[in-house]
């Protein structure tokens, strides 16, 4: 798997990535597609044993907010060890402890937060799932549970089990914690399970799950709770429409069943809130938190409402609940993540590379779609009909046209894009290492688009690219009113429209989307690390492209991500199309082919 661009002439290296594909066990992932060796890393720049620099948008699967060993979160360790405090205290009260649990309720939604209990798990999120699943039962006295499809809530029985891919994975969940999950539809607008997309596939999602909970012979086991991602990370970077999630939490009130948002991916502002539910103005009965929580150590908790604090003493319990480099390091990083409004900043920089990444796919029918919230980004990419345009160009700055501000009202959006210099691909350069010591304001952000970030608008794919947080065809206006509506007249769905742009809903079936293309994926991925970019892939089929880069990522950075990105996808396009004999004209006229490896 080592690629001849990662190589320090048979030393270092590879004899590490030897001996680890000797001897570790073959359940290793990031590992096999990812041959680098790291040694240091500060901030979104990680380098190699042998001395290659790369920027990472894996940031530890999203566990650092901050990215690597941030001054702050370093400082707060260092504080722990030099105090001699205890490492690890099982469930004893301390100072450190006390800290976090003050600073983490300080960012919850304030309606949960004034009647909360916390509950310390082991030290990953899955553990987590776990205490949530087995609190709702025992609250509840039911033992079923409702999930969605392409669901991803962790890797032990019950939350793969509650998971969209426990197939997949070669797992064997038998038990209560298999048969009692109702899998529910997740609105998914680029592949709708009904066929629709829109307002109108999310409807008849909600309409789904209601109906299937009225039916006395509808099948469903009487639900102890409802979990959910309000965007789907490992399922294709799939954020959920704010109107359907206030549906759901509709639903399930009148129920009484708990609604569990599974908030381990998303939380710590990684969407353009503190929380992903924030966009919503939903309030969960449980969330479920780990990865950036500790600041990069593991750390995982289970929030709740306190009437469902009914479980016996050691009913949910683990020896690594104790950990209080993890409570000072996650302390830290919920503090400078609230004090310098990283989740505003994530929802600026996430929109601006959004947009970028829509008009640069609008020319390469191979990205099926692009999506995502705040910093939490996703490019799927398909087998298309036929090639990219002769006017496909690199990402660029946009400028609006006329008719976009004329239409801007009307929810759509249209940029004549200003095509810039050739991408420069190569190692990362010194000056792409972190300098931020802490300052409250370290990344060049003009002051309008601070304000402008405060809209926090929806990135979901149901959009159509227009400012404000609304649904299709209603800028900035609430999506559950929009849901029952009959959606705006939209051109059909076989030609690629503006950038972002969707055919919405016209009371007929769409057209398929294109078949899923995991194997052009992994060609990009591996395109970007010779690139010095680390992605992740994702998806149904493992081919979506994802972007997971630390709150921090300053302006320079995001720029050298986009270029390297969009030099990587044209790379790994035309070597695609040459195999198939099919090699797209002026395709991308500023990325010359590149000697290596292809996968």
């Amino acid at each position: 798997m080592a690629l001849s661009a990662v190589s320090d002439d048979g030393g270092v290296t590879q004899g590490i990535l030897r001996r680890q594909a000797l001897r570790e066990s073959a359940t290793r992932t990031y590992a096999r597609a990812l041959p680098i060796v790291p040694v240091r890393a500060r901030g979104m720049t990680v380098e190699g044993a042998d001395g290659r620099r790369y920027l990472d948008c894996l940031s530890g699967a999203g566990a650092l907010a901050l990215g690597h060993n941030h001054p702050v979160v370093l400082e707060a360790i260092r504080a722990v060890l030099d105090s001699e405090a205890p490492l690890q205290v099982l469930d004893l009260a301390t100072p450190v402890r006390d800290a976090f649990t003050d600073e983490l309720f300080a960012t919850l939604p304030p309606g949960l937060a004034a009647r909360a209990r916390v509950q310390f798990c082991g030290p990953a999120g899955t553990d987590a799932v776990e205490a949530a699943l087995k609190l709702v039962r025992t609250a509840t006295g039911r033992d079923g549970l409702l999930a969605f499809s392409g669901a991803y809530h962790g890797m032990t029985a019950g939350a793969l089990a509650a998971s969209g891919g426990a197939a997949a994975a070669g797992a064997f969940v038998t038990g209560a914690s298999a048969t009692g999950v109702t899998r529910l539809p997740f609105p998914y607008d680029y592949r709708c399970p009904f066929g629709v997309g829109g307002e109108r596939g999310a409807e008849l999602s909600a309409r789904w799950a209601e109906k299937l909970l009225d039916d006395p012979k509808g099948g469903a086991p009487d639900p102890a709770g409802m979990i959910l991602e309000p965007v789907q990370g490992e399922g294709g970077v799939i954020p959920a429409p704010d109107g359907w999630l206030r549906r759901m939490r509709e639903i399930t009130a009148a129920r009484s069943i708990p609604l569990i948002a599974d908030e381990v991916q998303t939380g710590v502002g990684r969407t353009g809130a503190f929380w992903a539910v924030d966009h919503s103005g939903v309030v969960p009965d449980v969330m479920v938190l780990s990865k950036a929580i500790g600041g990069g150590l593991p750390l995982a908790v289970v929030v709740y409402r306190e009437e469902l604090d009914v479980w016996p003493p050691g009913a949910h319990a683990g020896t690594f609940r104790g950990n209080q480099l993890a409570m000072a390091a996650g302390t830290a990083t919920l503090a400078y993540v609230r004090e310098n409004h990283l989740a505003r900043r994530a929802a600026v920089v996430g929109r601006r590379m959004l947009e970028r990444l829509r008009r640069f796919a609008a020319g390469r029918p191979q990205i099926g779609e692009v999506r995502g919230r705040g910093l939490m980004i996703g490019l799927e990419l398909v087998t298309p009909e036929a090639g990219p345009t002769a006017e496909a160009g690199p990402i660029a700055e946009a400028e609006p046209t006329a008719e976009a501000e004329a239409t801007a009202e009307a929810g759509q959006a249209g940029f004549a894009a200003r095509v810039g210099p050739a991408a420069q691909a190569g190692p990362v350069v010194d000056a792409d290492w972190e300098r931020t010591q802490g300052g409250a304001t370290p990344y060049g952000t003009p002051p309008s688009e601070v304000a402008l970030g405060a809209v926090t608008p929806c990135e979901g794919a149901w959009l159509t690219g227009a400012e404000g947080g609304g649904a299709r065809g209603v800028p900035g206006g609430d999506a559950c009113q929009a849901l029952g509506r009959g959606a705006r007249q939209a051109p059909g769905r076989g030609a690629r429209q503006a950038p972002g742009g969707r055919a919405s809903y016209d009371g007929v079936a769409r057209t398929a989307a294109p078949p899923a293309d995991p194997a052009l994926a992994a060609a990009v991925q591996q395109e970007c690390l010779r690139r010095g970019l680390i992605v992740e892939l994702g998806g149904r089929h493992n081919a979506v492209i994802r972007l997971l880069p630390p709150l921090t990522i300053t302006d320079e950075q995001t720029e050298a991500v986009l270029d390297r990105l969009a030099d990587a996808l044209d790379a790994a396009i035309r070597t695609s199309g040459a195999r198939s004999g099919e090699l797209p004209p002026a395709a991308a006229p500023f990325a010359p082919p590149t000697a290596g490896n292809r996968r």
